[in-house]
């Protein structure tokens, strides 16, 4: 039997041998995908794990320098959580500020209350309209839009005349142009201070929610 075999690794010598390998690569100054291309499978996981704990220790500046040197090879999914997490930290900071001193606060006093820099937290602001995950957030209260409408039609007909009028208002039944205007007919709508009625709107609704609309006007000119 040849004895220059070569010798199996156990389980704790790859472990030690993967911090070795991850802890070399954390002390770069900027990883590329190139740096990891040779990593295996726990060597990533390690990578990853270590990374996590890192950046939590972070704040401001320091973080901001470690998620620029890990910025090529951070996968979408987690610059999104990142995103995520500065979007909750900075919308609870400008809330809890609001509602104890009624004013908003700076951008300085943002960051040392998120503990992210002030430079991430005016760019987050500033351009946080146009992040596909703001748009995304926005997508989901359009879904439930629905939801909100048939909660508004519940009340309506259950005879709250305030909620006939914003739902007749939502389903365009009724529009609302500037106030101060008179009570004016004109060929084929009739204008009511400011609101609107459409011939063809009236002429489609159901003799219940003609009644309601009467309703509503009535109490609209304090009748």
């Amino acid at each position: 039997m040849d004895t220059a075999t070569k010798t199996k690794q156990t389980p704790s010598t790859k472990i030690a041998a993967a911090r070795q390998k991850v802890n070399r690569l954390l002390m770069l100054k900027k990883l590329t995908v190139q740096d990891i291309a040779d990593l295996d499978q726990m060597e990533r996981d390690y990578l990853e794990e270590t990374a996590t704990q890192q950046l939590r220790g972070l704040t401001g500046e320091a973080r901001d320098s470690f998620i620029e040197k890990m910025e090529a090879i951070i996968p979408v999914s987690t610059k999104n959580q990142l995103w995520e997490y500065n979007q909750t930290v900075i919308s609870n900071a400008i809330s809890n500020f609001i509602g104890k001193h009624g004013c908003m606060p700076s951008k300085t006093l943002i960051a040392e209350e998120t503990g992210l820099s002030r430079q991430t937290v005016v760019k987050h602001v500033k351009e946080y309209q146009t992040h596909p995950e703001h748009v995304a957030a926005v997508q989901q209260f359009k879904f439930m839009a629905p939801n909100v409408l048939a909660s508004v039609f519940k009340s309506a007909i259950n005879g709250d005349t305030k909620a006939a009028r914003l739902y007749l208002e939502m389903v365009g039944a009724i529009s609302k142009q500037q106030p101060g205007m008179v009570v004016n007919e004109q060929n084929n709508y009739i204008q009511v201070n400011n609101t609107i009625l459409s011939q063809e709107n009236l002429s489609a609704l159901t003799a219940e929610q003609l009644n309601q609309i009467e309703h509503i006007i009535t109490n609209s000119q304090g009748k």
